[in-house]
Protein backbone atom coordinates (compact mmCIF):
# COMPACT_ATOMS: atom_id res chain seq x y z
CA UNK A 1 0.00 0.00 0.00
CA UNK A 2 1.52 3.14 -0.98
CA UNK A 3 1.44 6.47 1.58
CA UNK A 4 -0.84 9.34 0.75
CA UNK A 5 2.03 11.89 0.17
CA UNK A 6 3.96 9.36 -2.12
CA UNK A 7 0.92 9.34 -4.63
CA UNK A 8 1.14 12.30 -5.04
CA UNK A 9 3.92 13.53 -7.66
CA UNK A 10 5.50 17.05 -8.38
CA UNK A 11 5.53 16.93 -11.97
CA UNK A 12 3.63 15.89 -15.28
CA UNK A 13 6.07 13.55 -15.84
CA UNK A 14 6.28 12.02 -12.48
CA UNK A 15 2.79 11.81 -11.84
CA UNK A 16 2.66 9.80 -15.22
CA UNK A 17 5.54 7.48 -14.08
CA UNK A 18 3.73 6.92 -10.95
CA UNK A 19 0.49 6.41 -12.64
CA UNK A 20 1.76 3.61 -15.05
CA UNK A 21 3.80 1.64 -12.34
CA UNK A 22 0.72 1.73 -10.12
CA UNK A 23 -1.03 -0.32 -13.03
CA UNK A 24 1.72 -2.29 -13.89
CA UNK A 25 2.00 -3.36 -10.07
CA UNK A 26 -1.83 -4.11 -10.13
CA UNK A 27 -1.31 -6.05 -12.93
CA UNK A 28 -3.45 -3.89 -15.29
CA UNK A 29 -2.83 -2.90 -19.15
CA UNK A 30 -2.45 0.35 -20.10
CA UNK A 31 -3.73 2.25 -23.14
CA UNK A 32 -1.87 5.32 -24.36
CA UNK A 33 -3.46 8.14 -26.60
CA UNK A 34 0.01 9.81 -27.49
CA UNK A 35 -0.74 13.76 -27.53
CA UNK A 36 1.22 15.88 -30.15
CA UNK A 37 3.00 18.20 -28.24
CA UNK A 38 5.61 17.79 -25.99
CA UNK A 39 5.96 18.56 -22.16
CA UNK A 40 7.96 21.32 -20.29
CA UNK A 41 10.54 19.06 -19.60
CA UNK A 42 10.72 17.55 -23.65
CA UNK A 43 8.65 14.34 -22.11
CA UNK A 44 6.22 12.42 -24.09
CA UNK A 45 2.27 13.56 -23.06
CA UNK A 46 -0.53 11.38 -23.46
CA UNK A 47 -3.73 10.96 -22.10
CA UNK A 48 -3.43 7.08 -20.31
CA UNK A 49 -5.73 4.49 -20.17
CA UNK A 50 -6.44 1.76 -17.85
CA UNK A 51 -9.30 -0.63 -16.82
CA UNK A 52 -9.56 -2.60 -13.87
CA UNK A 53 -12.12 -5.33 -14.70
CA UNK A 54 -13.26 -6.99 -17.27
CA UNK A 55 -14.05 -5.52 -20.72
CA UNK A 56 -18.05 -7.01 -20.75
CA UNK A 57 -19.00 -5.87 -17.38
CA UNK A 58 -22.47 -4.30 -16.61
CA UNK A 59 -21.39 -1.33 -14.66
CA UNK A 60 -18.95 0.89 -15.11
CA UNK A 61 -17.14 3.38 -13.35
CA UNK A 62 -15.27 6.24 -14.80
CA UNK A 63 -12.70 8.19 -13.18
CA UNK A 64 -11.02 11.08 -14.48
CA UNK A 65 -8.33 13.83 -13.83
CA UNK A 66 -6.66 16.63 -15.40
CA UNK A 67 -9.38 18.13 -17.04
CA UNK A 68 -8.24 21.89 -16.27
CA UNK A 69 -4.62 20.42 -17.35
CA UNK A 70 -2.71 22.15 -13.80
CA UNK A 71 -5.45 20.57 -11.47
CA UNK A 72 -4.19 17.15 -12.46
CA UNK A 73 -1.92 17.10 -9.49
CA UNK A 74 -4.93 16.45 -7.28
CA UNK A 75 -6.76 13.80 -9.53
CA UNK A 76 -3.56 12.30 -10.51
CA UNK A 77 -2.88 11.57 -6.66
CA UNK A 78 -6.16 9.91 -6.58
CA UNK A 79 -5.63 7.58 -8.77
CA UNK A 80 -2.40 6.11 -8.20
CA UNK A 81 -3.62 6.11 -4.60
CA UNK A 82 -6.33 4.30 -6.11
CA UNK A 83 -4.47 1.64 -8.11
CA UNK A 84 -2.58 0.73 -4.95
CA UNK A 85 -5.55 0.53 -2.55
CA UNK A 86 -5.99 -3.22 -2.30
CA UNK A 87 -9.36 -2.78 -0.72
CA UNK A 88 -10.77 -0.43 -2.83
CA UNK A 89 -10.07 -2.52 -6.01
CA UNK A 90 -11.24 -5.74 -3.41
CA UNK A 91 -14.86 -3.70 -2.85
CA UNK A 92 -15.22 -3.12 -6.95
CA UNK A 93 -14.54 -6.51 -8.08
CA UNK A 94 -16.39 -7.86 -5.35
CA UNK A 95 -19.48 -5.73 -6.63
CA UNK A 96 -18.60 -6.75 -10.20
CA UNK A 97 -18.01 -3.08 -10.59
CA UNK A 98 -15.06 -2.20 -13.11
CA UNK A 99 -13.37 0.95 -12.94
CA UNK A 100 -11.99 2.84 -15.67
CA UNK A 101 -9.32 5.20 -14.83
CA UNK A 102 -8.43 8.01 -17.76
CA UNK A 103 -5.76 9.88 -16.02
CA UNK A 104 -4.52 14.16 -17.49
CA UNK A 105 -7.64 14.43 -19.94
CA UNK A 106 -5.46 17.80 -20.85
CA UNK A 107 -1.93 16.58 -20.54
CA UNK A 108 -0.32 19.59 -22.16
CA UNK A 109 -1.90 21.81 -19.06
CA UNK A 110 -0.94 19.32 -16.81
CA UNK A 111 2.88 19.20 -17.93
CA UNK A 112 3.17 23.20 -19.17
CA UNK A 113 1.65 24.38 -15.61
CA UNK A 114 -1.95 25.85 -17.39
CA UNK A 115 -5.42 25.34 -16.95
CA UNK A 116 -5.85 25.16 -20.99
CA UNK A 117 -5.27 22.57 -23.53
CA UNK A 118 -2.10 23.68 -26.35
CA UNK A 119 -5.38 24.81 -28.05
CA UNK A 120 -5.73 27.45 -25.51
CA UNK A 121 -9.03 26.01 -24.85
CA UNK A 122 -10.50 25.42 -21.87
CA UNK A 123 -11.43 22.21 -22.00
CA UNK A 124 -14.89 22.05 -19.63
CA UNK A 125 -16.08 24.48 -22.30
CA UNK A 126 -15.11 22.94 -25.26
CA UNK A 127 -18.12 20.40 -25.16
CA UNK A 128 -20.84 22.68 -27.35
CA UNK A 129 -22.52 21.82 -30.19
CA UNK A 130 -20.50 23.31 -32.93
CA UNK A 131 -22.80 23.28 -35.53
CA UNK A 132 -25.13 25.61 -33.84
CA UNK A 133 -24.62 29.29 -33.52
CA UNK A 134 -22.33 29.76 -30.18
CA UNK A 135 -23.05 31.22 -27.36
CA UNK A 136 -22.54 35.18 -26.87
CA UNK A 137 -20.77 35.89 -23.56
CA UNK A 138 -21.44 39.88 -23.60
CA UNK A 139 -20.10 40.43 -19.98
CA UNK A 140 -16.98 38.63 -20.23
CA UNK A 141 -16.72 41.38 -23.61
CA UNK A 142 -17.32 44.61 -21.43
CA UNK A 143 -14.30 43.26 -18.69
CA UNK A 144 -12.15 41.12 -21.43
CA UNK A 145 -9.40 44.18 -21.92
CA UNK A 146 -9.40 44.22 -17.78
CA UNK A 147 -8.95 40.65 -17.29
CA UNK A 148 -5.58 40.47 -19.70
CA UNK A 149 -4.03 43.42 -19.32
CA UNK A 150 -0.98 44.47 -21.43
CA UNK A 151 1.64 44.25 -18.63
CA UNK A 152 1.70 42.43 -15.50
CA UNK A 153 1.31 42.94 -12.65
CA UNK A 154 -1.93 45.03 -14.37
CA UNK A 155 -1.07 49.17 -13.98
CA UNK A 156 -2.87 50.91 -11.58
CA UNK A 157 -5.61 51.76 -13.95
CA UNK A 158 -6.34 48.35 -14.76
CA UNK A 159 -6.76 47.53 -10.95
CA UNK A 160 -8.97 49.84 -10.53
CA UNK A 161 -11.72 49.73 -13.33
CA UNK A 162 -11.74 45.84 -12.91
CA UNK A 163 -11.82 46.62 -8.39
CA UNK A 164 -15.20 48.96 -9.59
CA UNK A 165 -16.44 46.23 -11.59
CA UNK A 166 -16.65 43.77 -8.98
CA UNK A 167 -17.81 46.41 -6.36
CA UNK A 168 -20.52 47.08 -9.11
CA UNK A 169 -21.51 43.43 -9.59
CA UNK A 170 -20.02 41.81 -6.77
CA UNK A 171 -17.52 39.45 -6.96
CA UNK A 172 -20.15 36.46 -7.17
CA UNK A 173 -21.53 38.00 -10.15
CA UNK A 174 -18.65 38.49 -11.64
CA UNK A 175 -17.02 35.03 -11.54
CA UNK A 176 -20.84 33.98 -11.97
CA UNK A 177 -20.27 35.86 -15.77
CA UNK A 178 -16.90 34.62 -16.71
CA UNK A 179 -18.23 31.08 -16.07
CA UNK A 180 -19.84 30.81 -18.55
CA UNK A 181 -16.97 30.82 -20.99
CA UNK A 182 -16.80 32.85 -24.07
CA UNK A 183 -16.21 32.00 -27.85
CA UNK A 184 -14.99 35.11 -28.64
CA UNK A 185 -11.53 35.96 -27.37
CA UNK A 186 -9.20 33.10 -28.59
CA UNK A 187 -6.61 34.42 -26.43
CA UNK A 188 -8.84 35.31 -23.57
CA UNK A 189 -9.87 33.23 -20.42
CA UNK A 190 -12.55 30.75 -19.98
CA UNK A 191 -12.07 30.16 -24.24
CA UNK A 192 -14.83 27.38 -25.02
CA UNK A 193 -12.56 26.80 -28.60
CA UNK A 194 -14.20 27.00 -32.03
CA UNK A 195 -13.94 23.63 -32.77
CA UNK A 196 -13.06 20.40 -30.70
CA UNK A 197 -9.90 20.21 -29.09
CA UNK A 198 -7.29 17.05 -29.55
CA UNK A 199 -8.73 16.10 -25.48
CA UNK A 200 -12.00 16.34 -26.80
CA UNK A 201 -12.05 13.96 -29.73
CA UNK A 202 -9.99 11.70 -27.70
CA UNK A 203 -12.21 11.55 -24.94
CA UNK A 204 -15.31 10.65 -26.55
CA UNK A 205 -13.06 7.64 -28.37
CA UNK A 206 -12.42 6.52 -25.13
CA UNK A 207 -15.93 6.92 -24.10
CA UNK A 208 -17.35 4.98 -27.19
CA UNK A 209 -14.76 2.20 -26.95
CA UNK A 210 -14.90 1.25 -23.12
CA UNK A 211 -18.18 2.24 -22.18
CA UNK A 212 -19.92 0.00 -25.00
CA UNK A 213 -21.43 -3.07 -22.86
CA UNK A 214 -22.45 -0.99 -19.73
CA UNK A 215 -25.99 -0.68 -18.82
CA UNK A 216 -25.20 1.18 -15.44
CA UNK A 217 -22.32 3.67 -15.66
CA UNK A 218 -20.47 5.99 -12.88
CA UNK A 219 -18.48 9.10 -13.97
CA UNK A 220 -16.38 11.06 -11.35
CA UNK A 221 -14.59 14.02 -12.58
CA UNK A 222 -11.68 14.76 -10.27
CA UNK A 223 -10.92 18.43 -9.84
CA UNK A 224 -8.94 21.02 -7.89
CA UNK A 225 -9.19 25.06 -7.55
CA UNK A 226 -11.78 27.15 -5.71
CA UNK A 227 -12.96 26.87 -2.31
CA UNK A 228 -12.48 26.12 1.30
CA UNK A 229 -9.13 24.43 1.55
CA UNK A 230 -9.21 21.18 1.58
CA UNK A 231 -13.43 20.55 0.94
CA UNK A 232 -14.12 18.72 -1.55
CA UNK A 233 -17.01 19.85 -2.45
CA UNK A 234 -19.52 17.18 -4.87
CA UNK A 235 -21.33 18.95 -8.13
CA UNK A 236 -23.81 16.95 -10.03
CA UNK A 237 -22.37 16.39 -13.53
CA UNK A 238 -25.43 15.52 -15.62
CA UNK A 239 -27.34 18.24 -17.73
CA UNK A 240 -31.06 19.17 -16.20
CA UNK A 241 -32.03 15.52 -15.75
CA UNK A 242 -33.85 15.10 -12.36
CA UNK A 243 -33.81 11.56 -12.24
CA UNK A 244 -29.93 11.43 -12.68
CA UNK A 245 -29.70 14.09 -10.07
CA UNK A 246 -31.71 12.38 -7.90
CA UNK A 247 -29.40 9.16 -8.02
CA UNK A 248 -26.43 11.20 -7.71
CA UNK A 249 -27.65 12.22 -4.68
CA UNK A 250 -28.54 8.81 -3.42
CA UNK A 251 -25.46 7.62 -4.33
CA UNK A 252 -23.47 10.35 -2.91
CA UNK A 253 -25.03 12.38 -0.72
CA UNK A 254 -24.38 10.37 2.54
CA UNK A 255 -27.73 10.62 3.76
CA UNK A 256 -26.88 14.83 4.16
CA UNK A 257 -23.65 14.25 5.43
CA UNK A 258 -22.25 14.60 2.05
CA UNK A 259 -24.45 16.98 0.02
CA UNK A 260 -24.36 17.64 -3.42
CA UNK A 261 -24.66 20.87 -5.04
CA UNK A 262 -26.00 21.09 -8.91
CA UNK A 263 -26.55 24.18 -11.19
CA UNK A 264 -29.83 23.01 -11.89
CA UNK A 265 -31.04 24.34 -7.93
CA UNK A 266 -29.26 27.06 -7.21
CA UNK A 267 -26.79 25.25 -4.61
CA UNK A 268 -23.69 25.85 -6.92
CA UNK A 269 -22.43 29.09 -8.43
CA UNK A 270 -20.73 27.43 -10.87
CA UNK A 271 -16.74 28.12 -11.48
CA UNK A 272 -16.57 25.99 -14.68
CA UNK A 273 -19.06 23.60 -16.68
CA UNK A 274 -17.42 20.13 -16.23
CA UNK A 275 -20.82 18.91 -16.49
CA UNK A 276 -21.47 19.44 -20.03
CA UNK A 277 -18.03 16.89 -20.59
CA UNK A 278 -19.74 14.36 -18.73
CA UNK A 279 -23.01 14.84 -21.22
CA UNK A 280 -20.76 13.53 -23.62
CA UNK A 281 -20.63 9.93 -22.09
CA UNK A 282 -24.48 10.36 -22.93
CA UNK A 283 -23.58 10.80 -26.27
CA UNK A 284 -21.34 7.99 -26.97
CA UNK A 285 -22.99 5.58 -24.39
CA UNK A 286 -26.74 6.06 -25.03
CA UNK A 287 -27.59 2.41 -23.85
CA UNK A 288 -26.25 3.03 -20.17
CA UNK A 289 -27.84 5.02 -17.16
CA UNK A 290 -25.58 7.72 -16.53
CA UNK A 291 -25.04 9.21 -12.95
CA UNK A 292 -22.22 11.42 -12.62
CA UNK A 293 -20.50 14.29 -10.14
CA UNK A 294 -17.37 16.28 -10.47
CA UNK A 295 -15.55 16.24 -7.04
CA UNK A 296 -13.13 19.53 -6.70
CA UNK A 297 -11.19 20.13 -3.56
CA UNK A 298 -10.79 23.37 -2.44
CA UNK A 299 -7.32 25.00 -2.78
CA UNK A 300 -7.83 29.06 -2.29
CA UNK A 301 -10.29 31.80 -2.83
CA UNK A 302 -12.25 32.10 -6.38
CA UNK A 303 -10.90 35.39 -7.26
CA UNK A 304 -7.33 34.45 -5.92
CA UNK A 305 -7.31 31.38 -8.44
CA UNK A 306 -9.11 33.89 -11.11
CA UNK A 307 -5.52 35.99 -10.47
CA UNK A 308 -3.75 33.03 -10.90
CA UNK A 309 -5.32 32.22 -14.25
CA UNK A 310 -4.77 35.67 -15.20
CA UNK A 311 -1.29 36.22 -14.72
CA UNK A 312 -0.73 32.44 -16.40
CA UNK A 313 -2.20 33.71 -19.65
CA UNK A 314 -0.83 36.95 -19.07
CA UNK A 315 2.29 35.11 -19.38
CA UNK A 316 1.27 32.76 -22.06
CA UNK A 317 1.09 35.93 -24.01
CA UNK A 318 4.20 37.20 -23.16
CA UNK A 319 6.59 34.55 -23.27
CA UNK A 320 9.48 37.08 -23.33
CA UNK A 321 9.05 38.00 -19.77
CA UNK A 322 11.67 38.23 -17.24
CA UNK A 323 12.51 34.75 -15.98
CA UNK A 324 12.20 35.63 -12.46
CA UNK A 325 8.32 37.15 -12.61
CA UNK A 326 7.66 34.30 -14.94
CA UNK A 327 8.98 31.90 -11.97
CA UNK A 328 6.61 33.87 -9.96
CA UNK A 329 3.47 33.46 -11.87
CA UNK A 330 3.82 29.37 -12.45
CA UNK A 331 4.31 29.09 -8.99
CA UNK A 332 1.24 31.28 -8.40
CA UNK A 333 -1.16 29.11 -10.94
CA UNK A 334 0.41 26.03 -9.27
CA UNK A 335 -0.60 26.71 -5.72
CA UNK A 336 -4.17 27.66 -7.44
CA UNK A 337 -4.90 24.18 -8.19
CA UNK A 338 -2.76 22.16 -5.81
CA UNK A 339 -1.67 22.39 -2.09
CA UNK A 340 1.31 20.68 -1.91
CA UNK A 341 1.14 20.11 2.09
CA UNK A 342 0.71 16.58 3.64
CA UNK A 343 -2.37 17.83 5.85
CA UNK A 344 -4.13 18.77 2.02
CA UNK A 345 -3.22 15.14 0.56
CA UNK A 346 -4.50 13.55 3.10
CA UNK A 347 -8.40 15.40 3.00
CA UNK A 348 -8.23 14.95 -0.90
CA UNK A 349 -7.65 11.16 -0.48
CA UNK A 350 -10.27 10.85 2.50
CA UNK A 351 -12.84 12.04 0.77
CA UNK A 352 -12.23 10.81 -2.84
CA UNK A 353 -12.16 6.72 -1.37
CA UNK A 354 -15.23 7.74 0.23
CA UNK A 355 -16.74 8.99 -2.61
CA UNK A 356 -15.19 6.16 -5.11
CA UNK A 357 -17.12 3.62 -2.41
CA UNK A 358 -20.00 5.33 -2.34
CA UNK A 359 -20.12 5.24 -6.49
CA UNK A 360 -20.01 1.20 -6.32
CA UNK A 361 -22.26 0.79 -3.87
CA UNK A 362 -24.86 2.88 -6.25
CA UNK A 363 -23.99 1.43 -9.33
CA UNK A 364 -25.45 -2.03 -7.35
CA UNK A 365 -28.37 -0.26 -5.66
Amino acid sequence: MIGVTEAFAPSYARARVQFLEAAATAGLSIESHPHPLPGHEGEALALDVVRDGPPDADRLLVVSSGCHGVDGFCGSGVQVFALHDAQWRAKARDAGVTTLYLHALNPYGFSHLRSTTHENVDLSRNFVDFSQPLPVNAAYREMAHLLIPPTWPPDASHQAALEQIIAHRSSVALLAALSRGQHEFAQGLFFGGMAPTWSHRTLRQVLRQHGGRATRMGWMDLHAGQGANGQGERIFAGGDDAAAAARARQWWGGAGTTPLASLHDGTFAPAFLAERMCCALRDECPQAEITGITLQFGTESALEVLQAQRAEQWLHLHPEAPPRLADQIRVQIRAAFYDDTDAWKGQVISQARQALFQAVDGLIS
